[in-house]
């Protein structure tokens, strides 16, 4: 079963900000976001559940470098999609 992801206009503000920033991993960012889709909880994502000010969210990754933060709605098969940027900038 495929997940519905939500493209929040603020997240795609900061997709868009992060895109232009980092062309060089636009296909590893749409490889990443494809998998979600399909399988959140495939291996090479990363999946893990954040903690502190952002408990209750998830995070996978995109390389070594590079995350998503998301929040899964497990009933209706939903991924929003919070944020993307390195590791320090989104956690």
């Amino acid at each position: 079963m495929t997940w519905q992801l939500i493209f929040t206009e603020q997240y795609n503000r900061r997709a868009a900000k992060f895109l232009r920033r980092n062309p060089a991993i636009e296909s590893q960012y749409a490889k990443a976001l494809e998998l979600l889709e399909h399988n959140p909880h495939h291996p090479s994502l990363r999946l893990h559940a954040l903690s502190g000010k952002l408990s209750g969210l998830q995070g996978i990754s995109i390389n070594l470098k590079y995350r998503i933060t998301i929040e899964l709605i497990i009933t209706d098969h939903e991924i929003i999609l919070i944020n993307v940027g390195d590791h320090d900038t989104v956690y």
